[in-house]
């Protein structure tokens, strides 16, 4: 199905861009003025969601089932009482971070992922939510998960093997890579073959900050994960990861997106590491590999190539077909039509973009 429609959650609002016979055009906004953490659309009924930020008013989560027509604010999840993210400390909703629809055999069943570290899932359609409890008992979690940017762990990856519902992933920052294979009941981590340069044994098990997972739709034993140590693919569903940054480009970024039919291809956007986290000599580039990470290519027509601080975080790149769109931490919002090697600017003048998706 053809997506024509361009979601972008930022620091003041839900931004709507929509293409027509003229091109992409700006369509309007949603909740001026309030952060939008994460925007997202379920295709299996077009229902668009929308994560809420409000600082001293806490999270907000919002649904729409006419395409921004009208709002419902449904009740955010909340963590049971006497839950604890360590001892002493109770686990109270901080940040919606992530959201995933169930199969088309689970009309009503959604995921969101959450900081500090609680994986929700809905069977109506978010009326009523509960707590995951074969992650959330992980026996590491409170010693061995810790925040990554933020004050706590946080779910911001899920992904449903769409040939098995019962076969889910999540990443976390920081934690890594878990997996369950029986609809959530127990959660194996799968983090062999990555490296923390930050911990006291880069090996670890558990300790991993991955920065965005994804999968190949066609193929979903094949993943991707841009990392904070680099870029990884696993080809055996998460069993083993292999490094696959390439020397063209720094390892270090926070978005990645994989191709939906062809799982040697996917697309990343670099940055400076941890000091600067700004575009590589201020030239704003997007790279793209075509054979799994061996090689990578580099694109930068219609990307400003001086003066550029952009940074583009996890969820704010998105691919849809020959389409991608991303937008930055300095407002601006750039499309291609030729899967990435040629971009124009859509606008240069909106808040920090934290998302991107295409309805």
């Amino acid at each position: 199905m053809k997506k024509n429609t361009l979601l972008l959650g930022t620091r003041k609002g839900l931004v709507v861009y929509e293409k027509n016979a003229a091109g992409w055009e700006y369509r309007g906004d949603h909740f001026l003025g309030v952060p939008v953490s994460l925007a997202a659309c379920d295709a299996r009924s077009h229902t668009w969601w929308a994560m809420l930020e409000h600082g001293h008013w806490g999270c907000k989560l919002h649904r729409s089932v006419d395409q921004g027509g009208s709002w419902q604010e449904i009740t955010a999840p909340k963590y049971p009482a006497g839950e604890e993210i360590k001892p002493g400390l109770p686990a109270t909703l901080k940040y919606l971070w992530a959201f995933a629809p169930g199969s088309a055999d689970q009309p009503g069943r959604i995921y969101l992922g959450t900081e500090p570290g609680g994986l929700f899932s809905s069977d109506d359609n978010g009326n009523s939510f509960t707590l995951n409890r074969g992650l959330w008992a992980r026996p590491e979690r409170q010693e061995q998960w810790f925040g990554g940017g933020r004050d706590h762990p946080g779910i911001h990856s899920i992904v449903i093997d769409p040939k098995d519902d019962q076969h889910i992933y999540v990443a976390i920052s920081c934690a890594g890579v878990f997996e369950t294979r029986n609809g959530g009941a127990s959660w194996q981590p799968r983090n062999k073959g990555l490296k923390a340069d930050f911990l006291p044994d880069p090996k670890a098990e558990v300790g991993h900050d991955a920065h965005l997972l994804v999968a190949c739709r066609a193929a979903p034993e094949v993943l991707w994960q841009q990392n904070h140590a680099g870029v990884y693919r696993s080809t055996d569903a998460g069993a083993h990861w292999q490094e696959v940054s390439g020397e063209e480009h720094p390892r270090f970024g926070f978005a990645i997106a994989a191709d939906d039919q062809n799982s040697e291809v996917a697309w990343v956007i670099p940055a400076h590491k941890d000091e600067c986290r700004v575009a590589i000599d201020h030239a704003l580039r997007v790279c793209r590999t075509e054979d799994g990470g061996k090689s990578w290519q580099s694109f930068t027509r219609g990307l400003p190539q001086q003066a550029s601080y952009d940074l583009v975080f996890r969820h704010a790149l998105a691919v849809h077909g020959d389409t991608l769109a991303f937008g930055t931490t300095t407002g601006n919002v750039y499309l291609s039509e030729d899967r990435g090697e040629g971009w124009a600017c859509l606008n240069n003048n909106l808040p920090p973009v934290y998302s991107c998706t295409f309805a």
